[in-house]
């Protein structure tokens, strides 16, 4: 009986001494990175894929070791079942209980997006493209189908004007729906309520607030002109004159080559603001927040004209006579 009670204790050492050494080998493991050299590389856990697989990709990306060990390290903190589908940023100076925690946290690689001002709806795909965030034409549907449009509370048949110019993080699994309404909420959480009560007192739609404020944009990049442009416009509304603005001509040509021609100015399109009188049919670009305000608040002034200096600036004018004293001046002096 002694005997066996002594084979027993010696067993329970054995079990115990072999836990101890399995439990601070996979500890050691845990806080053992690869190596201490930066090297970084993209993982992507596609959704369904078992753990076994999952280690072998972290394996082959060189950002583990000892894939057993990664296992049953996961395994013991329960987290076999808790990894995140995704493309991940993973780095061989990170140990495998932080690599484990970036999976099962969800801590998935984003692409940066910026969106300048004054870009329109082709401009904007073609970024997206670039980012290799979506495909441009499947972008561009999405973008024009006029039932998004109406989902994201918007006035017009597309989402022309209202993806608002800022940067974005969006994750590789980002669709082409859910970058257009992440864009658009930013543009509503700008377009503040005090905008909307000022629009109202102007007879203006936010669309049509959004329209002018598309067109003042492309006409400068001066911030200081913007209340001085919004001006002209507001004031040739008012008299019930054509806007004749070049930027919105060229929005309503079918693959414009540069060139803006007399044949242009005299063709009739709903963008044509030599031949339409008011605000065409909707944004011709993306405004930011300055040429919004603009719309909204244009300066106080008699101005009806102005032509570009040539130097990023704009000669202003109170009549015609005026004005193409200017034109002589700053567009057919040699």
């Amino acid at each position: 009986m002694k005997r066996l009670s002594f084979a027993i204790l010696i067993c329970l050492f054995i079990c115990i001494g072999a836990f101890s050494y399995v439990f601070l080998n996979l500890s050691q493991y845990a806080d053992t990175p690869v190596n201490a050299k930066h090297g970084e590389t993209f993982v992507t856990i596609r959704p369904g894929e078992g753990f076994g697989i999952i280690s072998e990709k972290l394996l082959d990306a060189g950002v583990i070791q000892y894939p057993i060990k990664f296992e049953c390290l996961a395994r013991l903190k329960g987290y076999d079942k808790r990894i995140k589908a995704g493309e991940y940023r993973l780095s061989s100076t990170m140990p495998p209980s932080r690599i484990l925690e970036t999976l099962v946290d969800g801590k998935v690689f984003l692409c940066k997006l910026t969106l300048p001002e004054g870009y329109s709806l082709r401009q904007i795909a073609s970024v997206v493209a670039e980012a290799r965030l979506g495909r441009e034409k499947s972008f561009l549907q999405v973008a024009g189908d006029p039932a998004v449009a109406t989902e994201e509370g918007i006035e017009g048949q597309t989402v022309e004007g209202y993806l608002f110019p800022d940067t974005y993080h969006f994750p590789k699994s980002a669709s082409e729906r859910e970058i257009i309404s992440a864009m658009v909420r930013r543009f509503w959480a700008v377009f503040m309520p005090e905008w909307r009560k000022r629009a109202e007192a102007l007879n203006f739609s936010v669309h049509q607030v959004v329209t002018l404020g598309s067109i003042i944009e492309k006409e400068t990049g001066v911030p200081a002109e913007r209340p001085l442009i919004s001006s002209v416009f507001h004031n040739r509304l008012k008299r019930g004159m054509r806007l004749q603005t070049d930027p919105t001509v060229i929005y309503g040509i079918k693959d414009f080559d540069g060139n803006l021609t007399r044949k242009h100015l005299r063709t009739r399109t709903p963008y044509n603001t030599y031949k339409i009188k008011g605000l065409p049919p909707g944004p011709i670009a993306s405004p930011g927040k300055a040429s919004i305000k603009a719309a909204l608040f244009p300066a106080e002034t008699r101005f009806l004209y102005f032509v570009s200096k040539k130097d990023k600036t704009h000669q202003f004018s109170t009549n015609l006579k005026a004005h193409n004293r200017a034109v002589r001046k700053y567009q057919l002096s040699k």
